[in-house]
């Protein structure tokens, strides 16, 4: 055979990578199988879709808690998510985070019902009252419906300052 290498060292080298190969693709393979029920997709209420986020499947839904949504009914409560171009409806079972408030940015877990409605199995939010996660803020920035706290359109790119630091030299921070 002319594809083989002369050398007997190289032919062995050959030979070992020839049949480690399969090996190693049936561990990735194996491992990326098994991971699958473990991966649990990001989506807003836009994207959120009966083929995108079939019923019974888990994912993460994020958003807006919408202005006049929240219904208490002991310990049951309802909402709307939205980012401002569709609304989910969510239904929890359980106690809300303390910050958990109309127009608040949050991430509930579980899946959506035949009938369209998410059911929520943990509503997220964190401590910081400015907090809003990063993949809805993302996604309010890229439909253009971003509003920062002051309701003024978001700066288009953050400014550098020069600052002294404590060691003599000078350090960049960004505002």
């Amino acid at each position: 055979m002319s594809w083989l290498p002369k050398s007997p060292k190289a032919r062995r080298r050959l030979w070992v990578v020839a049949a480690a190969t399969p090996v190693l693709a049936l561990a990735v393979g194996l491992s990326l199988w098994a991971m699958q029920d473990n991966v649990t997709f990001f989506f807003s209420p836009s994207e959120a879709t009966a083929e995108a986020a079939p019923a019974g499947r888990t994912i993460r839904l994020g958003g807006l808690v919408e202005t006049g949504s929240v219904v208490q009914d002991g310990a049951t409560v309802s909402f709307a998510v939205t980012d401002n171009a569709a609304t989910s409806r969510v239904i929890y079972e359980g106690d809300l985070p303390d910050l958990f408030r109309e127009g608040q940015g949050i991430v509930a877990e579980g899946s959506f019902g035949s009938d369209r409605v998410f059911r929520a199995s943990t509503v997220l939010a964190k401590h910081d009252e400015t907090y809003m996660p990063r993949e809805v803020a993302d996604r309010l920035k890229a439909s253009g419906e971003w509003r920062p706290e002051g309701g003024a359109a978001a700066p288009a790119a953050a400014s550098s300052v020069r600052s002294p630091s404590p060691m003599g030299d000078s350090a960049t921070r960004t505002l």
